[in-house]
């Protein structure tokens, strides 16, 4: 009896230990309840501080900085537009020929821009942005490149025009034509360059080094060796008559200015060359000639 005794008292004990331990272990619903309440507060209080709205905002403008960063690195690795390119060629090949061309001198103000100007004006073309360099050498006689957006450079050889003894209205002719070359992009025609690159990026591909010395060659070749072909120079002559048959005086003028230059080609040794740029003022007058009427 004794021994059933304790051994019931042991096992009671024991299932009220454990019974107890549970407790202790296993939270209620209650402290669940109380758990998860503390968190949301957290939460709520965190929202209130703005923290949240503010680790956001945060996070955009990280996102933001690093697209801007992405656009300028691209920007770095990207071809110029047509238009720069052609104004930085210019340049740099009026740097590179300084020598050649002779046209850092002291020189007065002949005021053929004015006088250029103004026939532009009087024909329809404004707002032109010009400028005219004097060169003192003989190896171009006038030449006009590409500067950018509706600008460019006029070079014009002073003994060209000294020997010939020309007119400001003469030399603003001249240039009208070089301004019609361009107009055309007769020039740009001619030289070699890789058209596709403009605008574009090279920044996952080659960056081509031979673009700029390439360029700069076939600039030297086509202004001071092969210049324009006998169709281009039919084009322009067209162009000048049409423009010009309005105003007999300016027409005359362009027609004797033809003649001056025909005679000083075939005289003068210094401007030989004169032909493989600008072939040929004889052709010209003849284009320019009235077709008489066949009866």
């Amino acid at each position: 009896m004794e021994r059933s005794y304790l051994f019931i008292f042991t096992l009671t004990t024991l299932i009220s230990f454990y019974s107890n331990a549970q407790e202790k272990i296993s939270p209620t619903q209650e402290e669940k309840e109380v758990k998860v309440l503390n968190f949301n507060n957290i939460k709520s209080v965190l929202k209130n501080d703005g923290l949240i709205s503010k680790k956001n905002e945060k996070e955009k403008l990280v996102t933001k900085i690093k697209e801007e960063r992405k656009k300028i690195l691209i920007e770095k690795y990207s071809y110029p537009s047509e238009e720069d390119f052609y104004k930085f060629l210019t340049e740099l090949w009026l740097v590179r020929n300084a020598q050649v061309l002779q046209w850092d001198f002291p020189k007065p103000e002949y005021g053929i821009e004015i006088a250029f100007k103004g026939l532009l004006e009087k024909i329809g073309y404004y707002n032109k942005k010009i400028k005219i360099l004097m060169v003192n050498s003989p190896v171009i006689s006038h030449f006009a490149l590409p500067l950018g957006n509706n600008e460019f450079v006029f070079l014009v050889s002073l003994p060209f025009i000294r020997t010939m003894d020309l007119t400001k209205v003469d030399i603003a002719l001249l240039l009208l034509e070089d301004y019609f070359r361009l107009e055309q992009k007769l020039f740009i025609n001619n030289i070699n360059v890789d058209k596709t690159i403009f605008d574009k990026n090279f920044l996952d591909e080659t960056f081509n080094k031979k673009l700029i010395p390439e360029t700069l060659e076939s600039y030297s070749r086509v202004i001071l060796k092969t210049g324009f072909n006998f169709q281009q120079q039919f084009e322009i002559t067209k162009k000048m008559n049409e423009v010009l048959t309005s105003d007999q005086p300016l027409w005359g003028a362009y027609y004797k200015l033809l003649n001056k230059i025909d005679r000083l080609i075939k005289s003068d040794l210094l401007f030989k060359d004169y032909l493989k740029i600008y072939p040929s003022p004889e052709l010209q007058l003849q284009w320019l000639k009235p077709k008489k009427d066949i009866l």
